[in-house]
Parts: structure tokens; sequence; C-alpha cells
């Protein structure tokens, strides 16, 4: 039988073994998703907690609450009691204290005149009271304390660290100093100069051993932003910083394993990384994650985890979304700008900027305002500059332009680093443009009611002023309708009534529609529920987000001719599951010479990696190119059987004029399939109705293609005379003419073709006669024909 005092240290043991638990619990279950993190999340703009709340103005979806401890691991906003509070303790008795055991447990000073003492807290000096170690009273800046309660009596005080410590300490600081500094200018100016001097500043702190500037040290001479490229000590940078567990670190290795730049490429590591990274709560990471599993790159495709980690991103991408809408992603593809050099890129050109900036200065009130929506959004080559977005709305506002009056109060109701956030004023802008029935306006108001900024929360007056903006097409106005539908305010619940409106804000690209979209066919709500719909509504959300920026980053780099820069960057973009950037990476990497990282035994096996990326997400011209690849043997084998297969695929899904002409060509040859000249026919002739620009070559093909089948017309019927029989069989075009026979026959035929045109089009033309000089314009004679 056990005695009392057995039970109760029985009693404590078992307390003590369930509190460790409960501990050891909620630091997994309040770290995002469950996983711990290794380094703070708001260190960095890349690393947030898993959870990151969505904006209140932006989507009112319900969702759990997830703590937003910087440490990924504090205590939780779950209202369910835990372990600890089941558990409880307040009825168990405890020992007190040993107060000799609370003195050790006290930091114990070094030198000074009581060495080896606990300081005490708080002590007096000068009057004051302290709770800490001070450098108050020191030149040299190191920590003391004293050891009794009255310093200025009893004189008894000693360091709080050693030397080397307070070295350290110092160093420290100087690099936290230098680091602030660094960022401050390259924050600060958008000049070149000033930037690369803010990463000459960096370059010294990271040398001194801090964590944030080495990380983006590392990357800068990754990408080579403002520093000469060296992806070889941005390697030793970051497996410097793997030893501290940088998530930033980590997924810098996983991307430079998996696309094999200064290391030899292994995607089992790569997928190491990138896991450690995403556990650290790296956006990237996760994002890089998300589009493995959605395409089962390295991993096993699975759809659910890919919506887990897609979803992670859009709520931190949503959640920074405002009013204004965010900056606009131009996606450039390089490969169109050299087939169609006369379609537009999307870029302004500098000149074209100019003229609108004089029309502007001349009063023309839509080039003001088409300069301000230019500058507040930024894209097409212009930077995001909202003091510059300002000006321009006001001119236009002061001559009675409703849209600028609107977009003002837009930004007066977003507030800015230039414009200080004032609802009083937006709500003016905002009446006046709803008052002569501009839709921005009218949606402007009915924020103001729905959520009480500098008016009273009226759901009647904002259901009315977003539907009148939605009448007339307005995208904000249908988003904030399905918003409301969705949650019920003001209007009866009703997901089908969401669904339109969300659908409605989506076909004009706004990314919060795409949002709630995902949301609604994540969970089933009103919809079927479809994971493969959700991933792909998150995954454009994701693609949205501030890390798009390097897309117009990689194309200056690429137009000023520094292309393993640019190759660099749209590898990062292509991990991350950018069509646009994976596309433009084969592109670069098919260009013989353009890029130095990599051997030229490299570039094509890269460049069909890329394109099979591109082509799996829709891009016909990839597929195209596969096809071109196993055709003619680029980076693999000459494989007809499986270059047919592309070319088919591009063909019955994206009806190609390009693959059905190969097609046609293939069937002529037999390559890869039976030779068929009444199918080659057919292909030939859908490849013209496909595309006029397929009109001639298949013209040419097909006159060939006749005077083959003529031959072989020829060859096969009996003909009676014996010579002309004996004649025909001895025919072999390969030898007579040799291996490119039908090349040289198109060519001809394209020259006869050239030729009776230009001689119809003389015959056609007359001299025109020269008008008489003394009638008027309107008076002269057409010239004959």
């Amino acid at each position: 039988m056990m005695t009392r005092r057995k039970w109760l240290l029985f009693t404590l043991l078992v307390v003590g073994v369930s509190q460790g638990v409960t501990a050891d619990l909620e630091e997994i279950n309040d770290s995002p998703e469950g996983e711990t993190s290794f380094h703070s999340p708001n260190t960095e703009e890349e690393e947030v907690p898993t959870g990151a709340r969505m904006v209140v103005e932006q989507t009112h979806f319900p969702r759990e609450e997830v703590s937003q401890d910087s440490e990924g691991g504090g205590e939780g906003s779950s209202e369910e009691p835990s372990l600890l509070d089941v558990t409880g303790t307040e009825d168990l008795p405890t020992e007190p204290v040993d107060a000799e055991e609370k003195q050790k447990a006290l930091q114990r000073v070094v030198g000074g005149t009581a060495d080896g003492e606990p300081c005490f807290f708080p002590y007096l000096f000068l009057g004051k009271e302290f709770t800490v170690c001070t450098t108050e009273g020191r030149g040299d800046g190191r920590l003391w304390c004293s050891t009794t309660y009255d310093y200025d009596r009893d004189k008894k005080w000693g360091f709080c660290e050693t030397e080397d410590q307070a070295k350290q300490r110092r160093q420290a600081q100087e690099a936290e100093d230098l680091y602030q500094t660094a960022i401050k200018i390259i924050n600060g100016t958008s000049k070149t100069s000033q930037k690369k001097e803010g990463y000459s500043i960096l370059m010294k702190a990271a040398e001194m051993g801090h964590t944030k500037a080495m990380e983006k040290v590392a990357y800068a001479m990754l990408f080579g932003d403002y520093m000469t490229q060296n992806t070889h000590q941005a390697r030793e940078l970051f497996e410097k910083l793997l030893i501290e567990g940088s998530p930033k670190a980590q997924t810098g290795l996983g991307f430079l394993h998996a696309v094999g730049l200064g290391v030899n490429s292994s995607q089992a590591k790569a997928l190491v990384y990138y896991t450690f990274g995403a556990l650290g709560g790296n956006l990237i990471a996760h994002m890089i994650l998300g589009y493995r599993y959605w395409g089962g790159i390295g991993v096993p495709q699975s759809c659910e985890s890919a919506l887990t980690h897609y979803r992670l991103v859009a709520n931190h991408v949503a959640s920074d979304i405002s009013l204004t809408g965010g900056s606009v992603v131009q996606r450039i593809r390089l490969l169109d700008e050299v087939e169609n050099p006369g379609v537009a890129s999307g870029m302004l050109e500098e000149d074209l900027i100019q003229y609108y900036q004089f029309l502007a200065e001349k009063g023309d009130v839509q080039a003001q305002v088409g300069l301000g929506q230019l500058h507040l959004h930024g894209g097409r080559g212009v930077e995001q500059n909202h003091e510059r977005a300002f000006e321009y709305f006001n001119q236009a506002a002061n001559a009675g332009n409703t849209h600028a009056m609107a977009f003002l109060g837009k930004m007066y109701s977003e507030g800015s680093d230039s414009l200080p956030q004032n609802n009083e004023t937006a709500m003016q802008y905002f009446k006046k443009a709803a008052d002569l029935g501009n839709p921005v306006g009218q949606s402007g108001l009915g924020m103001a009611y729905l959520y009480g900024r500098g008016v009273p929360v009226n759901y009647d007056m904002a259901l009315k002023y977003f539907q009148k903006a939605a009448e007339q097409g307005w995208v904000d106005g249908q988003l904030q309708l399905g918003t409301m539908y969705y949650n019920g305010i003001g209007v009866k619940r009703d997901y089908k009534q969401a669904l339109k409106y969300f659908n409605l804000a989506s076909q004009a690209g706004h990314i919060l529609a795409f949002y709630n979209l995902a949301q609604m066919h994540a969970t089933g709500t009103g919809v079927m529920r479809s994971c493969h719909t959700a991933v792909e509504l998150f995954k454009n959300v994701c693609e949205r987000g501030h890390w798009s920026e390097r897309m117009m980053t990689a194309y200056s780099h690429y137009k000023e001719g520094e292309a393993d820069l640019a190759v660099v960057q749209y590898l990062l973009l292509a991990e991350q599951g950018y069509e646009v950037a994976q596309s433009n990476v084969a592109f670069i990497l098919d260009q013989a010479g353009e890029a130095k990282l990599f051997s030229e035994n490299e570039t094509f096996p890269r460049a069909l990696l890329h394109w099979n990326r591109a082509a799996a997400q829709g891009y016909t011209v990839a597929r195209i190119k596969l096809g071109d690849y196993h055709f003619y043997g680029y980076g693999t084998d000459v494989d007809y059987e499986t270059a047919v297969i592309h070319y088919r695929l591009a063909s019955e899904q994206q009806h190609n004029a390009q693959a059905m002409f190969n097609l046609g060509y293939m069937h002529e040859k037999g390559l890869g399939i039976k030779q068929d000249i009444h199918l080659a026919k057919r292909f030939y002739d859908m490849a013209a109705e496909a595309s006029p620009d397929a009109q001639v070559p298949v013209f040419l093909a097909l006159c060939k293609l006749g005077l083959v089948y003529s031959l072989q017309y020829l060859q096969e019927m009996n003909v009676s005379v014996r010579n002309a029989q004996e004649l025909m069989s001895q025919i072999d075009l390969d030898q007579l003419l040799g291996p490119e026979w039908d090349l040289y026959l198109m060519t001809i035929i394209a020259l006869l073709l050239g030729t009776v045109i230009a001689y119809r089009q003389r015959q056609h033309q007359g001299v025109p006669r020269p008008a008489a000089p003394q009638r008027p314009q309107g008076e002269q004679r057409e010239p004959e024909q």
C-alpha cells in the first residue's frame, strides 16, 4: 500500500508528464498546418504563417483562426480547451521553491566588485530603477548590473557578459545598423547606382554574419540583382545559412538542385530542401510544391496536396490585394515577339509615354486619366508611382472627369506612403462621381456604407450602390455583390447569386473573384466540389503575388543582352509553375549560344524539359516544339512516333494549322505512321482551312503531292506501251534528283507562282498621267488602269 508521500510524488510526476506532452502538442498544433517553423515568418516577406488571415474588407469567407505568432508556434486562438486545461493542477499541493535554487537561476556577473554573484532586479542606479542589465554609466557599451538593490550605496556590481560576448553583441548591433541603412537606401530609390551602393553596404553586413543580409546578398548574387552574378558564391552563402535553418536558404538550395546550377541536378534533394523551406513558412517553396504535386513532378500527382499548398499562398496574396487591385502582371512571350514582330508586346514605348505626357500637360483629360491609372497600378513598363497618379487624377478631376474623381476617392480610401488615408475626403469624391452616374464612384460609396467608412454602416445603401455599379459592368460592384450574397449581408444568403457575380467579376480578371470562386469549389459551397478547378483558380491567384515582378526584370535583362541573368530569373518562375516563364526558358536555351550558364550538350535537353512543362499547361506552340524536337532528335533520340503523338494532340485539342501541316507531311512520307497520300491531302486541306497563313505552303505542298501521285499512278497502271512501262519502272526520284528533291520542286513551283503573280500585276498597272498643276486637288483625274 502506497504511503501518502509516495502517492503525492506519483501524482506530481503524472501531472509533470501531462504538462510536458501538452506543451509539445500545443506547439505543434499552434504552428501553421501542424508544422513546426524554423524561421520567424515576419522576418521576410516570403515567410508568413500558413494561416494568414484574409483582410475583412476583401472577403467574408469564414476560416479557422490560426496563430499569428512570429515564431509560428505561439498560443493559438482556438477556444477549445487544451490538454492542460482538462488536466488542471490547482488542487495539487506545490512545494515551495528553495531560495538558493532561485538564486542559481539568476544571471551571475563577471568581474566588477561582485564577481560570481547574481544580479539583483530591480536595482537602483542614480535614482532610477533598472529591471535589466544596462550600459548606462559606461563608455565602452558593456552591459552591467548591480548585485544589491542600492548600487549608489553598496557599489556592488559586475558585467552581465564576458568581453568576447560584448564584442559579439556590438558587432551584431553594427551589422544590424548596416542592414537597416542598406534597406533604407534600396527601398528609397529607383536609381541603379544608389541601389548598387545599398547592396555594397548589405554585403558588409553579410560578411559580419547578419542573417537577413546574407539571405538578400545570396539571392542578389544568384540573380545578378545590382551585383555580379555568382551562383557558386550564392550556394556557399545558402549552405552557411542552412545551419541556422533559414527557409529562404533552404528554398534557394532546393532551386539550385532542381535546375542543376552550380551543383549536380537532383530532384530528390530539391524536394527535401523545398519541403523544409515550406515548413519554415516560405511562400515560394509552398508554391513550388503546389505546382509539383499538381503536375506530378518528382512526386506522386496529388490534387489535394497541391490544393493545400496553393490555398496557403493564395490566402496571403489575396490578403494583400487592396481596393486599387494591386499591380499588373505583365507576361511577355519571347517567342511571340520573334515570330510576330508586328504584334504589340504590351509594353509602352518611351516615346509613346512622352507623347501621352505631352497631351496631359496640354490639358487632355483622357490622357491624364490614362496616365493616372497607369501609375496607380503600374505595368506595361511603367513603375507604380502613387504621387504621379494623384497629380494626373487631380488635374482631370478639376476638369470635371468623373473617373478621376472616383479614383481619387479610392486613393484616399486606401491611403499610401504619399497620400494619408482620409475617409471624409474619399466620401466627397465618391459622392461627386456617383451623383454623375460613375460606376467607380457608386462602388466606392457602397464600400463606405458596407464598412462604415465616414458614414454609419447601412447594408441597404451598400447593396443599392453595388447593384448600380454592377449594372454598368463595374467589376468591384460585381465582386462586392457576390460577397454580400455569399455571407447574407443585407440580403438573404444565396450561393447561386454569389457564384453568378463572382463569375462575372472573374471574367474581368479580378483576383479576389478568382480567390472566392476557388474557395467555393474547394469546399463545395454552392457548387459541386472540384479539387481540379479549385487548384487552377488558386494557382491563378498565386501567380499574381509580388514575386511575379521578376517576370519583367527577366524580360528587361534579356532585352539588354544579359541572357544568363534572364535565364535564372525565368528558371525560378518556371519552378513556381509560370507557363510563360517555362516557354521563355526553353526559347532562350533553344537559341544557340545565348545562355552561357549551361554547356552546349545540356541546352537542348533542358529546353525539351521546359517545352514539355509548358505544353502540359496547354501552350500549343510548346506542344509543336515537342514534336519538332522528337522529329529532328534535339535533346533526345529521333522518334517519329512520339512526334506524331505531339502533333496530333496539338491538331485535335487546339486545331493548330502547323500541327496539321506536319501530320500531312508525315503521312506523305510515311514517317512514324503508315504512308497515305489521301490522308496527307486531307491534313493539308485542314491546315489551309485552320489558318490563312497556311494557304501558300499548303498550295505548294499539294502541287508537289499531285505530281508525286501522278507519277505513282503511272507506275501502278498496266500501260499497254511496253517502253513506257519499262521507263516508269526505272524512275527513282531520290536517286535521280537527290534526297531533297521535293524541297527543290516546291521552291521551283513557288518561284513560278511568284513570277506569274508579278507578271499579272504588271499587266494591270498603267503609267499614271501627271495631274495638271492648275487644277484643284478634288478635280484631278484618276490614273487610267
